[in-house]
């Protein structure tokens, strides 16, 4: 039987700060499987941009927050990280989150919890990054932005900045359970882990 063989890298703190060496580490796994597609959560932009910047030969889409995820009438990409982006050759996915929707309505209303945010908690177990991870390859997918069954590599992070990459082979929102992760890249430590 073939072995395969590959490593994780464990950040000690999750943050802003993990998100050049995530996306070296991205751009390195990307050339040795042949994996054409990254997929950056970027609130701001900031991630985004600097994965367009130094995934130039890599097709980059970066997936934000849906306008007025944060507040009414607001739109958390900067204008300046927006023109970065598409400069760069990157695309840009604004779409309700993958967990959210109507669902998250009736939660706030109702103070009941939906089956999707359950999914959505249940992922947070392994990480911010991992349910993030994967809502963004399932909203790229219900976009038309990248094939269900071919991996990608997406990119999240733990409030801002990247700290996480895994491959992933995204399904649309209504295949979910059949979404693979085959390869985690780098995750900032769990809290058990102890660095010293």
């Amino acid at each position: 039987m073939k072995e395969i063989k590959s490593s994780v890298v464990y950040f000690e703190q999750n943050g802003r700060e993990n998100t050049p060496r995530v996306i070296e580490l991205v751009k390195q796994r990307a050339k040795e499987l042949g994996i054409p597609t990254v997929l950056v959560a970027s609130t701001t932009g900031y991630s985004g941009s600097l994965a367009v910047r130094d995934l130039a030969e890599i097709k980059v889409i970066v997936i934000s927050h849906v306008a007025g995820y944060a507040g009414p009438n607001t739109q958390e990409l900067t204008d300046e990280n927006r023109d970065l982006i598409e400069s760069g050759g990157g695309k840009i996915l604004t779409a309700q989150h993958g967990f959210a929707g109507v669902n998250r309505a009736i939660r706030k209303k109702m103070e009941t919890y939906q089956p999707n945010e359950i999914i959505a908690d249940v992922l947070r177990i392994f990480g911010a990054g991992m349910k993030v991870m994967l809502e963004i390859a399932m909203m790229a997918a219900d976009a038309g932005l990248v094939e269900t069954g071919k991996p990608v590599i997406a990119i999240a992070g733990t409030h801002r900045g990247a700290d996480s990459a895994v491959v992933v082979v995204p399904e649309n929102s209504d295949n979910f359970f059949d979404l693979k992760v085959p390869e985690i890249i780098c995750f900032p430590a769990p809290d058990h882990m102890l660095f010293h």
